[in-house]
């Protein structure tokens, strides 16, 4: 393909896409292609990262394994596609990728001007900062005049100029493209604070040599709503993708898991459980796919409980606590909208 004519072919689809004019169908085209094309991240632990099998796992890859699940029935049809904070946008623009799931934050100017829908919020997070133990920092405002590494293409530059600013405090911004070189140069000691969203500091740290030896400040300067994207205008395909979030929030509240779900499904009175696991209603049916599309993600992927504590958990590394993560009815944020 000529250079030229691609590069047209290029603006051409960011136009429409920002023009709010209507993408071509994207359940069609996935279910006809037969696998699911979905933007992660080059690899951050706990979120989306390659094993050395190339195996993806992480909470963004489970909800792209998930998404497969309600449209394919199987959620191992999926396509990976690293993507730098970079290029995201673009690649989800031009329609190289179906979903982007890849700790994004939902923003008003991506939401309102870059083409994009952000169905729902997957992971709440805040930015913060990654010292030395041997610095001596206990408090970000002990950090006036320090060098800061992080990632281009992000709001991380934005919400540190704001917050230096409105303290009245000098420092240097060392950036780069991928999130290993961020690591790499602060490790080397080109820069002395690291900063991004605390879960990704929190999944960096284990790629020091001595993790012990930094810590992540307790203070956070912003809020990081993290979530999936999508093209604007393909509605059906948003509300797929919303409501797979949801299915994995429900599951949790109504106490179903990948172990136990198959003997709720033949034992269960609830009417929540029943309509849920398709037995009573036609929930599907407006969203384009099967009966027992909710069913089918529990027992594959697991309930948001089960993704969260397999990825991010106690028993993992990152050693996360639920905190905003944790369900309305326990003290945090995600509150699924009712099924029904």
């Amino acid at each position: 393909m000529p250079h030229s004519f691609f590069c047209f072919l290029v603006i051409s689809l960011i136009f429409l896409a920002t023009h709010g004019i209507a993408a071509p169908n994207t359940l069609e085209v996935v279910k006809k292609r037969g696998v699911l094309h979905c933007g992660v991240s080059q690899g951050l632990a706990g979120f989306s990262a390659p094993d050395s099998k190339n195996s993806w796992s992480g909470i963004d890859v489970d909800l792209c394994r998930a998404v497969a699940v309600a449209v394919l029935g199987d959620g191992t049809k999926v396509k990976y596609r690293p993507l730098s904070a970079k290029e995201r946008f673009t690649a989800l623009q031009t329609g190289e990728i179906d979903l982007l799931s890849r700790n994004t934050s939902w923003t008003l100017v991506r939401d309102a001007s870059l083409g994009l829908d952000f169905p729902a919020v997957l992971y709440y997070d805040g930015q913060g900062f990654m010292v030395s133990k041997k610095a001596g920092v206990k408090a970000v405002t002990e950090l006036a005049g320090a060098t800061i590494c992080t990632q281009t293409g992000t709001t991380t530059e934005l919400n540190i100029a704001d917050f230096f600013r409105a303290k009245n405090m000098k420092y240097k911004l060392v950036v780069f493209e991928k999130n290993d070189e961020v690591v790499a140069a602060y490790e080397a000691g080109r820069c002395d604070v690291l900063s991004a969203d605390q879960s990704g500091l929190y999944a960096s740290r284990t790629k020091l040599k001595q993790p012990a030896d930094h810590m992540v400040l307790s203070e956070v300067i912003s809020k990081e709503p993290l979530g999936p994207a999508v093209r604007h205008g393909d509605n059906q395909w948003a509300d797929i993708v919303r409501w797979t979030l949801f299915a994995l929030l429900e599951a949790e509240e109504l106490g179903l898991t990948s172990q136990n779900i198959d003997g709720e499904l033949k034992t269960s009175k609830n009417p929540g459980v029943r309509r849920f696991l398709g037995a009573e209603g036609e929930v599907g049916k407006d969203l384009g796919l099967r009966p027992d599309w909710a069913l089918s993600i529990v027992k594959q992927v697991g309930s948001y409980g089960e993704v969260f504590e397999r990825n991010l958990g106690e028993a993992t590394p990152l050693k996360i606590a639920r905190g905003m993560n944790a369900l309305w009815n326990k003290g945090g944020l995600h509150y699924p909208m009712p099924v029904r």
